[in-house]
């Protein structure tokens, strides 16, 4: 039988809710509009839908959109982003200065030029992103079509938010970007860190249980399987402004579920990582590098 609330007062009710409040007080964890409160997450995750709109309209909605109306749906998302996107920028912003002396209107200031800024981005953005639909095209024997990689492919969605992501990272926006990419994250089981560099033409193929850390440098025409963790030696506090993670250089193709740790371990151009390996130093340029039996096996690959 279901519950329904009377609205008559019952007294271990109203105790559980004392005990519960006295929670907040004593162990945080409460965001007041009237603090200089976090980002709200579902507002952060709003804008990105919208965000994700702008980058490939009416694909992943049951919105009707024709090229009537396109310029009247295009800009009322855009006049959306603008509006929530500054107000949670501005949050962030407030929280992580947490001076009561600083000026508001500064950070208003700043966040509205901020969501701006993105917005004036999406094209170039958008010229990345088709870059990396081609990428899992052309990768990938079992796509159809450009349509199918981008209405079906969790790697491709993934990769869209990471750039977004990644321009607000590299604007200096506190917190939003982690928001965001967590959120993509739980949808697709693909853990990007905003902080990464990740060059054009990415593809990652199937993609869950793939981890990119927040040092991590990509260069061009990099194509990685699922399980693959491009990951830290450490993860020591006192290492969180250094190099922590690999670098993997062009045309590097890395199979499922290898790991490659360490900010100095270098993936040379032109490579080929065998599944299931463990790597932490350096591999030449041209090498394809698997295990067998533990042991590490390169053969030296023709160069292009």
């Amino acid at each position: 039988m279901d519950y329904i609330y009377s609205g008559k007062s019952d007294a271990s009710i109203d105790r559980s809710i004392d005990k519960i409040l006295e929670s907040y007080n004593k162990y945080g964890g409460i965001n007041l509009d009237e603090a200089c409160n976090f980002p709200n997450r579902q507002n952060v995750i709003s804008v990105l839908q919208d965000l994700q709109y702008l980058i490939f309209p009416s694909y992943r909605t049951n919105e009707h959109v024709d090229s009537q109306t396109l310029r009247f749906v295009t800009g009322e998302r855009v006049h959306r982003i603008i509006s929530m996107l500054t107000k949670e920028i501005r949050k962030a912003l407030l929280y992580v200065i947490n001076n009561p002396v600083v000026e508001q209107s500064h950070c208003f200031q700043l966040a509205e030029q901020t969501a701006r800024a993105l917005i004036e981005e999406i094209p170039e953005i958008r010229r990345k992103i088709g870059l990396d639909v081609q990428a899992s095209y052309n990768g990938d024997p079992a796509a159809k079509s450009s349509n199918e990689v981008i209405v079906s492919y969790p790697g491709l969605e993934a990769i869209t938010v990471y750039r977004l992501a990644h321009f607000l990272q590299t604007s200096g926006v506190p917190v939003i970007p982690r928001i965001m990419s967590e959120y993509a994250h739980g949808h697709t089981g693909i853990d990007i860190h905003p902080g990464a560099e990740i060059g054009e033409s990415f593809f990652i193929d199937h993609g869950t249980g793939v981890v990119i850390g927040e040092t991590c440098i990509i260069g061009k025409n990099v194509k990685i399987y699922q399980g693959v963790t491009l990951g830290a030696l450490s993860v020591k506090k006192e290492f969180m402004n250094k190099k922590r993670h690999p670098t993997i250089e062009d045309n590097v193709t890395i199979y499922a579920n290898a790991t490659i740790l360490g900010g100095e371990t270098v993936i040379g151009e032109g490579c080929t990582i065998g599944g299931n390996t463990w790597i932490t130093h350096p591999v030449p340029p041209h090498t394809m590098l698997t295990q067998s039996n533990g042991r590490e096996v390169a053969q030296q690959l023709p160069k292009n």
